[in-house]
């Protein structure tokens, strides 16, 4: 699983990431719009970029290809 793969501070991050991306998007309450930035922020980290900022533009990055 995830938290197998990632230390905690990591972890950590890719949750306030995906909180703080969802939380600027109308749809952002949706299970499969939060599950697709997730698999965003999971590809970024997996590239090593973890820190918040990385994180939560990768998600960004997801949205403003969605539109």
């Amino acid at each position: 699983m995830i938290e197998e793969r990632f230390d905690s501070r990591t972890i950590a991050n890719m949750n306030v990431a995906l909180e703080r991306v969802c939380r600027r998007r109308a749809d952002g309450a949706d299970h499969k719009v939060r599950k697709l930035i997730a698999q965003r922020i999971i590809q970024c980290a997996k590239r090593g970029a973890k820190t918040l900022g990385a994180l939560t533009k990768a998600g960004e990055r997801f949205c403003s290809w969605k539109k």
